[in-house]
């Protein structure tokens, strides 16, 4: 099973860096997959809480490399809740990946479990 990694996270960075300077980002240093992913910005401000700046993904499996690519750009400079982030905050921000695995069949919207409940 394939698990998030703080390599996915610095590709993430490599390809918003490299759009403020209009390169190319460098190839990742992970191995291509196919699963649903999100991308996560927050930025520390003042030495508090990191704050929620853009968080997009998508629920259909994509290929890692151009997944991440992509949804690092677009939860950046297009999620619609917040001002696209500007180069100047690059030295504040935080980023953090996920991957969705192991789906489970549902019922209806109230048939989950929280890792709280289960006793």
């Amino acid at each position: 099973m394939v698990s998030a990694n703080r390599e996915m996270a610095v590709y993430c960075f490599d390809t918003l860096v490299a759009h403020y300077n209009n390169e190319e980002a460098p190839p990742p240093a992970f191995d291509e997959g196919q699963h649903p992913l999100f991308v996560t910005w927050k930025k520390v401000v003042n030495g508090g809480e990191p704050r929620l700046r853009g968080c997009i993904g998508t629920l259909e499996a994509r290929g890692l490399i151009n997944g991440f690519k992509d949804y690092a750009l677009t939860s950046a400079l297009r999620d619609r809740r917040f001002p696209p982030i500007q180069a100047k905050e690059l030295p504040s921000l935080e980023c953090t990946v996920s991957i969705l695995t192991n789906y489970e069949t549902a019922n209806n919207y109230l048939d989950w479990e929280g890792p709280n409940l289960r006793q």
